[in-house]
């Protein structure tokens, strides 16, 4: 049904605006922005700004993507993070046996004809990995790439597809094909050099999964990973600020070397996230949670219990972005990453968007014109 508002302010994506009308059509899309507000609009007092869309999330709301790869689950980790601002999400499966990455995979293709709010794809993160570099993934499911893979990666029924790969157990040529089948290759995971990682560049790979972490390092005479994201003008990076993955300082370089919109804000967000546990399972070890820490029993960071909102005001607050660039990095950069409409609100595109308080606090949430969260 179509309806008016009235807000406050409004960031459409480029510039905020004051006392701005919308009127959203009866297809969950936005007819026009302007002046004139009808006398039926209701009256948002804050700011109104584009849906944030993460292209990293493993859970949220208690439910780990691996464990329960169904529809109940991914619509479980939307709502959960429809709270913070999150309108459109890549559920993301980390390394794990090849029954369920078949069984995600199918989730996601019945969320998308089921339209559940905010699935638009799916990421899968491994299973083709640098065992050196695999952080809290599974050693024993990290495996080459097979048919039976391939059949996965080729379906045209999982809307929005990326995979992270390290490059040096993939050769050039499969990159290249996945490219083909419209996969956004992503590199991470991975111990490889400068070349191997210019080549898959070449083959095909358009970005890199949050980057310095899990990647060979910048050294002095050899780029690794970290330095050849950093140098290349065209790849897109994710980057985790949550203030344990990533230091203020190597994000503020990154924000200095990578061309402007490149640097895109990521979760990489657990099933913790709008839950009140402090622990879950992954395969053989417990993740634990300290504050906003996830540490597995093992040692490493695993995941993280980060919002996208919460991204925003940090990277906002450590380098000094305004608040419209931080909203960008996770709005419109994404949205241009996977080559998807989204990061503004001008007419013709879908009414996602979310209303923020005086400290960027997410209010309510709207996804295809339809209130998600918020009273």
């Amino acid at each position: 049904m179509a309806f008016a508002l009235v807000a406050e302010k409004l960031f459409d994506g480029e510039r905020i605006l004051e006392d701005v009308s919308l009127i959203i059509d009866d297809d969950g899309r936005i007819a026009s922005v302007g002046k004139s507000p009808q006398s039926s609009a209701t009256y948002l007092q804050g700011l109104l700004a584009p849906g944030l869309v993460d292209v990293q999330v493993n859970g949220g709301g208690g439910v780990l993507f691996n464990q329960e790869p169904n529809v109940a689950g991914l619509r479980t980790m939307g709502e959960a993070h429809a709270r913070f601002g999150t309108t459109a999400f890549l559920p993301t499966l980390i390394t794990d046996r090849l029954n369920i990455m078949q069984d995600a995979a199918d989730a996601v293709s019945a969320a998308l004809h089921q339209q559940v709010p905010g699935v638009i794809g799916i990421h899968f993160e491994g299973p083709h990995l640098s065992v050196p570099k695999k952080g809290t993934h599974e050693q024993s499911f990290i495996r080459p790439l097979s048919d039976e893979e391939w059949e996965i990666y080729a379906r045209e029924d999982l809307g929005i597809k990326v995979v992270t790969l390290a490059p040096e157990t993939v050769p050039m040529e499969d990159i290249s094909r996945l490219s083909s089948m419209g996969v956004r290759v992503c590199l991470g995971h991975s111990n490889a050099d400068g070349k191997t990682v210019r080549s898959a560049l070449q083959a095909g790979a358009v970005g890199f999964t949050h980057l310095y972490n899990a990647m060979s390092p910048l050294h002095s005479r050899e780029p690794g990973m970290v330095g050849s994201a950093l140098v290349s003008d065209e790849a897109w990076c994710g980057i985790i600020a949550d203030g344990h993955h990533v230091s203020a300082e190597a994000i503020t370089l990154a924000l200095k070397v990578k061309p402007r919109g490149k640097l895109l804000l990521v979760t990489d967000a657990m099933s913790l996230v709008g839950s009140d546990a402090l622990s879950f399972p992954l395969f053989d070890r417990v993740v634990t949670r300290e504050g906003d820490k996830l540490t597995s029993s093992t040692g490493e960071l695993a995941g993280s219990h980060l919002d996208m909102m919460g991204a925003v005001r940090n990277i906002s607050d450590w380098c000094g972005l305004d608040i419209c660039e931080s909203l960008r990095m996770a709005s419109l950069y994404p949205c241009q990453f996977l080559g998807s409409q989204g990061g503004s609100i001008v007419p013709g595109t879908k009414a996602n968007f979310i209303l923020l308080d005086r400290s960027f606090n997410v209010q309510k949430t709207w996804i295809g014109g339809r209130q998600v969260y918020g009273e």
